[in-house]
């Protein structure tokens, strides 16, 4: 005799189990107005920010101009169509992408949660935010050129900083409410604080916009690849390519954030709730999926249709905004109107320093004496903006994935350990690993914050070149055919597997080279 709790289980033939209890049947929920839907995306955009566009891919154009702004372009599209995916998942079957992982093999929970811990501990968001803060407040320590050597009392400020985020996300009653709403009034003032500064700056700079575009549709003819030397290398070029847009696992909490958002087959999943503050809600670790019916499936091309709208408006577009804006910002700081680099550019080289050169000299080309607001202390402001932002979005969703992980595949059953509790706990354990890496200075460590940028960007990019390639697996053969990713899209994640994978396996040649050479 076959109960109702059978007849309301997926089929393993529809979705298949795997290592975890199976998927339970139950309709689609109805879609939502588009304007309900903004702000998965938009705190995903927050955390692209502050790494990749105004960081590692500003650096590159310093240091090459625009000979490789078209990967750079092609990383930001490839991560919009890969964040897809990880939405189809979820969508589908209200689960994370990676418990969709974890239902392939239990060994991918702990591959995950160390690629998940190990990158996101490093605290180079809060160390370059407490490097401008301290440059405001004390000024920076030069040497005779007016070069940047030091930075007084960064990493007290660092650990303040972190210590700041983790207070903030502990008080909100409903962690993604909270999250939402700060990260839509910062990512909004650093959008509008970008454009400002890129038409102050570049208005008069129409070569600056010529050589970007050139560059881009040439794929930076004749040198395609730029040349290397010991400050850019491939392993800065792979973490720069992670960095065109979120990067790494946290592309992962896309799955996180429409799910809270209830999105799709989500809004049965529950939300995390902070355990000081919130009212615990009811948290199913494993999903549902719907009957193929003619009404669900006319949701279910709604629902996609959908999220992808408000998926290229609110990351694509403003992950591709700002990195057009704040290359060119670099290129018309860092270069002349023939596209000669400036001679007293040199200086500025070390790290870090590039960020102070580029206030010092825009100051210079727009005569802050002159201004109501100095250019350079807007652009400081900016950049505090930014990086804050991004170590805000980083400690949530990195402690996000990490619940996840262990919750679906060690603590399904316990009542102790819930969410909330997990959570917190790997908030706060991110916080203090961040702030022992950071105390590593008083050791004569030097553990400068573009160091930091470069280490976990390049983690993060091997990263991508390998869930990318499961993503391709679970969303093309372990979903049912009215829902699987088909054609161009399978092509597009072949694509992927194979653009992160190169970039990769040539970093790491080329470090393995360097080791034993």
């Amino acid at each position: 005799m076959t109960t109702s709790t059978q007849k309301n289980t997926v089929p393993n033939e529809t979705i298949p189990c795997g290592t975890l209890p199976p998927l339970e049947y139950r309709d689609l929920p109805a879609p939502i107005a588009l304007r309900k839907m903004l702000g998965p995306s938009i705190i995903l955009a927050g955390l692209a920010l502050g790494s990749g566009e105004f960081v590692l891919w500003p650096y590159v154009t310093y240091k090459v101009g625009f000979v490789f702004f078209w990967a750079c372009i092609l990383g930001v599209t490839t991560q919009y169509f890969l964040n897809m995916e990880i939405t189809r998942w979820s969508l589908a079957t209200g689960e994370s992408a990676i418990t969709g992982f974890v239902r392939l093999s239990r060994h991918w929970a702990w591959v995950f949660l160390l690629l998940n811990v190990l990158p996101w501990m490093i605290p180079a968001w809060a160390k370059g935010a407490a490097q401008i803060i301290s440059w405001m407040i004390w000024g920076p320590i030069l040497d005779n050129s007016g070069a940047l050597v030091g930075t007084y009392y960064a990493t007290p400020l660092a650990i303040g900083g972190m210590i700041f985020c983790g207070l903030i996300l502990t008080a909100g009653p409903v962690l993604y409410d909270t999250i939402e709403r700060i990260q839509i009034i910062l990512v909004s003032s650093v959008m509008l604080l970008v454009v400002i500064m890129a038409v102050w700056l570049v208005s008069g700079r129409l070569d600056a916009v010529t050589s970007q575009v050139t560059a881009l549709f040439t794929f930076g003819a004749p040198q395609f690849i730029p040349p290397f030397d010991a400050d850019l290398t491939p392993v800065l070029l792979l973490g720069a390519l992670a960095f065109a847009g979120a990067g790494g696992t946290t592309n992962l909490g896309q799955s996180n954030y429409i799910k809270d958002k209830g999105y799709g087959m989500g809004r049965y999943i529950g939300r995390i709730t902070s355990p000081i503050t919130g009212q615990k809600e009811a948290i199913a670790e494993v999903g549902y999926h719907f009957p193929p019916t003619d009404k669900n499936l006319q949701r279910w091309r709604a629902w996609w249709r959908a999220a992808s709208i408000e998926h290229f408006l609110s990351f694509f577009c403003t992950c591709l905004l700002c990195l057009i804006l704040l290359t060119l910002i670099s290129y018309a700081i860092f270069f002349d109107s023939n596209g000669q680099r400036i001679d007293d550019a040199a200086k500025f080289a070390n790290g870090i320093g590039f960020v102070w050169g580029e206030a010092v000299l825009l100051e210079d080309r727009l005569g802050g004496a002159a201004q109501l607001i100095s250019p350079k202390f807007l652009f400081l402001v900016m950049g505090i903006a930014i990086l804050l932002t991004t170590e805000f979005g980083v400690l949530d969703v990195a402690s996000r994935i990490s619940t996840d992980v262990v919750k679906v595949t060690w603590l399904r059953e316990n009542k102790y350990w819930s969410e909330g509790r997990l959570y917190y706990l790997f908030l706060w354990g991110t916080i203090f690993l961040g702030s022992s890496i950071l105390l590593l200075e008083t050791l004569d460590i030097n553990v400068g914050a573009f160091g930091l940028f470069k280490l976990s960007a390049a983690m993060n990019g091997c990263v991508m070149f390998l869930y990318s390639g499961l993503l391709l697996y679970i969303n093309r053969w372990r979903l049912p055919e009215y829902v699987r990713a088909r054609g161009w899209r399978v092509a597009i994640l072949i694509w992927a597997v194979g653009f992160f994978g190169f970039f990769a396996c040539w970093a790491g040649y080329t470090t393995l080279r360097q080791l034993f050479s």
